[in-house]
């Protein structure tokens, strides 16, 4: 593949192939298929060989996305469910089917174990879409095979495995994407450049938001689980627990087993792993499995910042608990000065902090909220338009919309350019650990109820050896490979 995209011209018929794609994809409603049909058919030798692994709600879309890219060749889905891969296979073949003369197609293989696909020499990249607990391990061995990788966010639930990653794809020469897509948005990229180019002058705050548990178990979605992890005494906490939900008989076509993989062991429940998969995922709940607010969308909120912020590949030198009372929630600082506020309700930027008008509109998530010496601004999505004080700034930042699409970003086109060019894309393997580390340094600093001092060079704490313990986690021996289950 590679290879044969060695010459100038090959390069640039991918580039503006590659251009075509994205722009079709940011427009809404497009039938994934309607790609095949709008380009003109792309040389077997320019398409990346790709496989999915983990087929749930995040997968699903990633299925549908890349066997809609003429970029892609779409050729292994894999997941320890056999409904939910079964269903990813029959999906992918119906697709490419729909484009071909003979309105048939069979070339996309159903795995239960990740190991196969990766041992198949005709792959060149994967994309990572399992729960948390996967996702280090896998991008580690995916990266000794010599496969590209696109990991979801976050890509660890350590500090540790994070590093590990890095430390893999470098050391095997890999292109690697983490799937925050929010910083892939247009106008969240002026946004970012505004801030970063001094625009508001000094950031002095930024605030975005960090939930509790109950944000989540209350929601009509999670009822059951609510009544079975005590909500009422639990919810409260920001980092996940160890909720020990009873076992209950596997289902058939489910390898558990695998499914837990390196993560402490746990019987299985329905409420780890539902069918058909929810919008938010209930594990996430549990320590064993998830990082809870970073799994959802902190690890978005904290890639957007530090972009914004300029201090993507380092991160805070310290994280100040509200029990300290210096500051009424949660808060980072950084080398430079600026502090960033978690908070729950964006109405506490105007109760608590007093840091914009009273009638200033915030609403969105995925972002944040920067205050500098030159005013305001925002950087959330699915809240409606960014907002500014003083109102000025808009014509300094001259956006093309104040509007943001989720849908209109080029995170994927980023990826598959890059793994052609070999080039980094724009969320590596380094931004993807230190976004990723912004969420473990919350969990820390909640689970030891204190202060921490970080050296976000050592990646070590000064002031407390129980956090230093929690970097990292004893793994689970990964079941050897053996058929799948009836």
């Amino acid at each position: 593949m590679r290879q044969h995209l060695a010459s100038p011209i090959r390069r640039r018929t991918f580039l503006q192939r590659s251009a075509a794609a994205a722009s079709l994809l940011a427009l809404p409603g497009l039938p994934a298929i309607a790609l095949h049909a709008a380009e003109k058919p792309v040389p077997p030798s320019d398409r990346v060989n790709v496989g999915l692994i983990g087929i749930g709600a995040m997968g699903s879309g990633h299925l549908r996305r890349l066997a809609g890219d003429p970029g892609f060749q779409l050729v292994a889905v894999c997941d320890v469910d056999r409904t939910r891969r079964d269903h990813a296979k029959n999906i992918a073949e119906q697709m490419y089917a729909a484009v071909t003369t003979s309105g048939t197609y069979k070339g996309c293989t159903a795995y239960n174990d990740y190991r196969d696909v990766l041992a198949r020499a005709d792959l060149d990249a994967v994309l990572i879409a399992t729960p948390d607990h996967w996702h280090s391990p896998i991008a580690i061995e995916a990266a000794k095979a010599g496969k590209d990788v696109y990991c979801e966010k976050p890509i660890s639930v350590t500090i540790a495995e994070g590093r590990r990653v890095v430390e893999a794809v470098r050391r095997y020469g890999r292109v690697f994407q983490t799937g925050t897509q929010y910083r892939s948005i247009p106008t969240i990229r002026d946004v970012v450049k505004f801030v970063r180019g001094g625009g508001l002058g000094k950031v002095k705050q930024v605030f975005t938001q960090l939930f509790p548990l109950n944000n989540w178990l209350r929601s009509e979605r999670f009822k059951p689980f609510a009544n079975v992890v005590d909500a009422d005494r639990l919810g409260g906490s920001y980092p996940p627990l160890d909720f020990a939900l009873p076992a209950e008989p596997v289902p058939a076509g489910l390898d558990w087993d695998l499914w837990v993989g390196p993560a402490p062991a746990r019987p299985y429940n329905r409420l780890y792993h539902v069918n058909p998969s929810p919008g938010v995922v209930p594990w996430s709940f549990d320590e064993a499995f998830g990082v809870t607010s970073s799994t959802w969308f902190l690890s978005h909120a904290a890639d957007v910042i530090q972009y914004a912020l300029g201090v993507e590949e380092t991160g805070p030198i310290e994280v100040i608990h509200p029990n300290s009372g210096e500051f009424p929630t949660l808060t980072f600082r950084y080398a430079n000065g600026t502090l960033l506020h978690f908070i729950e309700d964006w109405a506490q930027v105007k109760t608590q902090y007093h840091a914009v008008p009273a009638d200033a509109r915030l609403a969105g998530m995925f972002g944040g909220v920067f205050v500098g010496e030159r005013g305001w601004l925002t950087s959330l999505t699915n809240g409606g338009p960014i907002e500014a004080g003083p109102v000025s700034l808009f014509d300094e930042m001259k956006l093309k919309t104040r509007e943001v699409g989720p849908g209109g970003n080029n995170h994927h086109a980023n990826w598959l350019e890059c793994m052609h060019t070999r080039q980094a894309p724009s969320c590596s393997e380094e931004l993807g650990h230190r976004t990723a580390t912004i969420g473990h340094l919350t969990n820390l600093a909640y689970w030891t109820g204190q202060s921490l001092k970080w050296n976000p060079t050592a990646e070590e704490f000064a002031n407390c050896d129980a956090a230093n313990r929690l970097r990292s986690r004893a793994a689970r021996p990964i079941p050897p490979p053996g058929p799948k289950p009836a």
